[in-house]
Order: structure tokens, then sequence, then C-alpha cells
């Protein structure tokens, strides 16, 4: 493994500024990068925290629990740390350091030396994974966001928003209710929010450079082994064949959600029942369960809309079925 010694060179500034009610991508202007970091870098719900545990795993060579939440903040968000404060955490470390980012790739800068991980899931499935996800904010927790989400109103002058309403009982109508803002929602810009098709596209149009992997969520579900290998080469450490089984099993969601208090000491703070809603059931393909076959018609005609051929088929299928995403 090697380690930081030089200044990372920048290859590609941030061309879009993302705020929102609980991330700002101005937060990284104030990061001291090393050349040897890694940001691991996902839209909501697609295996952050999975990948957290696995890089976790690889860079301490070791099955053993660590408080990786804390070890590996999230660096945009904005309603967890104040930034003077997970700056300090990340200076002080002396390990190879691993960050976490929900920003679109484009709202991130581009280092030559740093590593940078994305990790893809079926929109749906994601959505499903957010609906309990959102459900079990804490009443404190979803007031905070809604005075964010206010205050930023009154800075741009739009009219004020509260809390987020509670999500729908029914995971259907949940999943439709997601359709019908997808269909409304405007094209995908240089600039703002996206929409989760345009987010993925941030990182599927850079997918050529050799510091970016992608990685799919059915990939990760399916050979969890394999996948950590790759991940493990991408990132130049030699984990030896005797222990890599050991990190595989710490690994496997089962095993994370047996430990999660532990790994996760401070979810409690935003989560009714802490790691244990957060880190939720771990399968693919739920959204089968749910909707009926017009339904995913429909899926698929927003997603012809809204992405190309190649980026649709990965984003559902992952490698297994599309391939290992195309360089250039």
């Amino acid at each position: 493994m090697r380690y930081g010694s030089a200044m990372p060179k920048l290859s590609r500034a941030p061309t879009r500024l993302y705020i929102n009610p609980v991330m700002d991508s101005r937060r990284w202007d104030f990061f001291e990068l090393r050349d040897d970091d890694i940001v691991i870098a996902t839209f909501p719900k697609c295996g952050t925290t999975w990948t957290q545990r696995i890089v976790d795993l690889l860079v301490w060579q070791s099955p053993d629990i660590r408080p990786f939440g804390d070890i590996s903040p999230w660096l945009d968000a904005t309603f967890f740390n104040p930034l003077e404060e997970d700056l300090a955490t990340l200076k002080t470390q002396t390990h190879r350091r691993y960050i976490k980012s929900h920003l679109p790739f484009d709202a991130l800068p581009v280092w030559d030396s740093v590593k940078y991980i994305h990790v893809a899931r079926d929109g749906r499935d994601a959505r499903l994974s957010w609906k309990n996800h959102e459900a079990g904010f804490t009443p404190e927790f979803r007031q905070r966001i809604g005075e964010r989400a206010m205050a930023l109103a009154a800075q741009s002058g739009a009219p004020p928003a509260g809390p987020p309403p509670p999500p729908p009982e029914d995971q259907r109508e949940y999943l439709l209710q997601w359709m019908d803002q997808l269909e409304a929602a405007p094209p995908d810009g240089p600039q703002g929010e996206l929409t989760y098709f345009g987010f993925e596209g941030t990182y599927w149009r850079e997918r050529a450079r050799d510091n970016l992997l992608l990685v799919h969520y059915d990939d990760l579900n399916t050979d969890l082994a394999g996948e950590m290998r790759r991940i493990s080469e991408f990132l130049e450490i030699d984990t030896p064949a005797s222990l890599m089984p050991k990190l595989v099993e710490a690994a496997r969601f089962a095993t994370m959600k047996q430990g999660g208090d532990a790994l996760f000491p401070r979810l409690k703070q935003a989560f009714d029942r802490g790691a244990e809603r957060f880190i939720h059931q771990g399968r693919s393909g739920r959204w089968r369960e749910v909707l009926t076959a017009e339904d995913a018609r429909r899926y698929e005609a927003i997603a012809r809309k809204r992405a190309t051929p190649d980026l649709a088929e990965w984003l559902e299928w992952g490698k297994r079925a599309a391939g290992e995403p195309g360089k250039g």
C-alpha cells in the first residue's frame, strides 16, 4: 500500500454548486487532500455505508469493528458535525483516509492521485430504501431539516418549505409518487438539483478516469468476495488471500447489522432505532414485489428519456448483465 507524500494535482475543478437542506458542496473547499485519499460517493441509499465498511476493512486489513461512521465523515453534510470538527478529525488521522460524499461527481473536485469509488443501484430499490430511511427520522431531526430548508428558501426568495412530510405507507404509492416527480422534473442541467438519473449521469460521463471505479449494489450482493478483490486492486492494496475471507465475512450485510450500534454510535441522534433502522434489508429487486408490469414499463420509459441506453442498463443490472462499465 502507498501512503500520501505529495499534494494531489487538481485534474478538474467542480463545475456545479450543490446546496440543499442537507448538503453543501462548498465544504470541500476547505479540505486539505492527501494523495492517497479515498472518496466514496453515491446517490443516497445506493450502498454508501456498505462500501465505507468494505474500504474500512481493506484499509485496516482487519475484520475488527471500528466506528467508521465517525472515522469516515460525510464531509458535505450540514446537519451532523460542524465543518471544523470534520476537518479536525480528518487532519489528525495518520491512516489512509476514506471520506463519504453524496454529491454528484461534477460538484466534487477531482484530484489526479485521489481514488473515487461510486456505487450505483436500481433507482426503484434505492427509493424503497429511502422510504424506510425517512420514515425513521426522529422528530428533532426532521425539524432540523425543515429549519434548514426554510433558511435556504429565505436566502433564495423561494416559498418557505417546512419539514418533509411523512411518506405514504403504501410502497407502490410511494414509488408512483416518485415517478410522478421524475416525469415532472425539468431537464437535468449544469446547475442545481438533479434527478436520480441526472445524478448518476455525472459519474457515468466521467467513467473513463483511471481513478474512478464504478461498483453496482447488485454485484456486491451477488459476488461480495469478487467485488472486494476488485476494490482492493483499485485501491492498490495487496490483501493476502488468506485474510480476504475474514474481511468478506465482516462486510456481509447481516454481520454489519449485528454490530450496527458499535459501527455507528451516533445514529440514534437521527433515527428512531439507530443502526437497526439505518441498516435495513440490503436486498436487490424488492421493487418487483411492489410494482405491476405496467408500472415497470412506465419506469423504463422514464429511464429512456432521462438516461442514455448504456447508463440505464447499467443502473438496472450492474456488470452481471450490462458488463464492465466501458472506459471512454
